[in-house]
């Protein structure tokens, strides 16, 4: 069996991959506490903590080594954005990076975005539509990365774009390219067009890992409360009522994690093989996000909902995160075009050979 092959079928950590790991959450765990995360809810935001963020190299690893990056791997991505789900930090690295590969790969990134000192968005739900749309990091970001027909176009504005109150509390804005003071036409045609979708799946795989990394922290705030928390003089936790929906949340946070980890690979050693599974891990974890975050806010009862409780902000950006995205929905309808045109090409393969071992 060849390490391709292997690869298939074992996603499980290198030493490397749990050192990056590892260090992102002690990094987040030290630098990214409730209360900076509640301190930048109004604007989505913490630029002090961005610039930490950049200065650890989390920009530049995402990068190829050709424009000045690191080269780390889809997989090694995958990591960081867990981790910035645990810690709910407010920083647009899933949109920046995503962005900023889309533009290496066309052959237009520079310094300054490498490094992060400059900040780029990307739209990640409106593939050919026109007019104003909403961008996650659209109030925040130096250049905005939009599909425009079949151009890939980066636009500028003079004055940023004032940030919309929204459920994720991310820095999101109203963007319409007809108002932009800048509008440069990055590339075009149909070898553009596949490389923006492949920065869409990316942000989806990526957005997918960082709900895993917050259904986990939300696990984990959950079960402490059931430890302590008694009733006829047990602790919560051992009801079924409790436990039950803790065990789910397990499976989900493990589901999910494999699956990130699954999509990363194929996506980054044979894209054309499985195009579906970054939609894949999208979609699950949409779903089940919303579903570990409001059980957790119910095991905690009437403090879950209070506005301080910690609980609180994983709900609302576990239910706001995904929408960032556009619908849901839409990723199930694109996994079963994929697997449909998939399924029918083998079909019409498989056919002729039955046909000519008939007539043999």
């Amino acid at each position: 069996m060849d390490r391709f092959e292997l690869r298939r079928l074992d996603y499980s950590l290198t030493e490397d991959h749990i050192a990056v790991r590892d260090a992102y959450k002690q990094f987040f765990t030290s630098h990214c506490g409730i209360e900076t995360v509640r301190a930048a809810e109004e604007s989505g935001f913490d630029k002090s903590l961005w610039e930490r963020l950049c200065a650890m190299g989390a920009t530049s690893m995402a990068l190829p080594e050709s424009v000045g990056g690191d080269g780390a791997t889809l997989v090694d991505l995958v990591l960081v954005a867990e981790e910035i789900g645990r810690a709910l930090a407010p920083v647009p690295w899933i949109d920046h990076v995503c962005a900023a590969r889309l533009l290496s790969r066309l052959g237009a990134v520079d310094p300054e975005l490498v490094s992060g000192r400059q900040l780029v968005a990307l739209d990640p739900q409106h593939g050919d539509a026109s007019g104003a749309r909403l961008v996650p990091t659209g109030s925040i970001a130096d250049a905005i990365i939009i599909r425009d027909g079949d151009d890939v176009v980066r636009l500028t504005f003079d004055t940023r774009p004032p940030t919309v109150d929204n459920i994720g509390r991310l820095p999101m804005a109203w963007i319409d390219p007809a108002a932009a003071d800048t509008r440069t036409v990055v590339a075009g045609g149909d070898a553009a067009l596949a490389e923006y979708q492949r920065a869409l799946d990316e942000w989806r795989l990526l957005t997918a890992a960082a709900l895993v990394g917050m259904v986990e922290q939300t696990m984990t705030i959950a079960a402490e409360f059931a430890k302590t928390r008694y009733t006829l003089g047990v602790p919560i936790g051992t009801l079924q009522a409790i436990s039950h929906p803790l065990a789910n949340m397990a499976i989900t946070v493990a589901s999910g994690r494999n699956l990130a980890y699954r999509a990363a690979w194929f996506l980054d050693n044979e894209p054309d093989e499985r195009p579906e599974l970054a939609d894949c891990a999208f979609v699950f974890m949409a779903e089940e996000a919303a579903k570990a975050a409001t059980m957790a806010v119910h095991i905690q009862g009437g403090l879950g909902v209070s506005a301080e409780a910690a609980a609180t902000a994983y709900l609302v950006r576990a239910r706001g995160w995904p929408l960032a995205g556009g619908d849901p929905g839409a990723g199930a309808c694109r996994i079963a075009e994929l697997v449909a045109v998939r399924e029918t090409a083998a079909r019409e393969t498989a056919a002729p050979e039955t046909a000519d071992t008939t007539a043999g």
